[in-house]
């Protein structure tokens, strides 16, 4: 059973190894944002995902699809040894697909990357408050607009 988007969200943003955590939680918290049908390895593996993801890492660069994150999970999964169990959440919205892994609570989010479909754009960010009892001192979200035109 997937983990619900707002527990992912806040997970995403509150891992600091993820430097564009903030965009990647905005995305998943869009309301035109769905957890994906189509999970084939929601159990996976440290190793395999780096295997994956490397593969992807050139795709990406050879084939010019924009993706945010994808360093920081290359990373996190090399610091990890090959046979660590992980959990695979994919979400997807409009040309734009995110992978995030967690150890199966969705609280501790080993890495997250969110990707254009083919050579699409990524959706427009808007900033917001990220809200809260008080409004002051609160630092600034990032709200995603998929249907900006630019």
């Amino acid at each position: 059973m997937p983990i619900p988007q707002r527990q992912l969200a806040a997970s995403i943003r509150a891992a600091p190894h993820i430097a564009d955590r903030d965009a990647i939680a905005a995305f998943v918290l869009d309301e035109s944002t769905v957890v994906s049908p189509y999970n084939p390895f929601s159990r996976t593996s440290i190793g395999a995902q780096r295997q994956i993801w490397t593969g992807y890492q050139r795709e990406f660069y050879f084939s010019n699809v924009a993706s945010l994150g994808l360093t920081c999970l290359l990373n996190a999964l090399h610091a990890r040894p090959d046979d660590e169990a992980i959990v695979q959440e994919i979400l997807q919205a409009d040309g734009c697909r995110a992978y995030a892994y967690h150890h199966g609570d969705g609280c501790q989010i080993v890495g997250a990357v969110l990707h254009a479909k083919g050579t699409g754009a990524l959706p427009v960010i808007k900033t917001l408050s990220r809200g809260g009892r008080r409004g002051r001192g609160q630092g600034s979200a990032l709200q995603l607009d998929l249907f900006a035109v630019g």
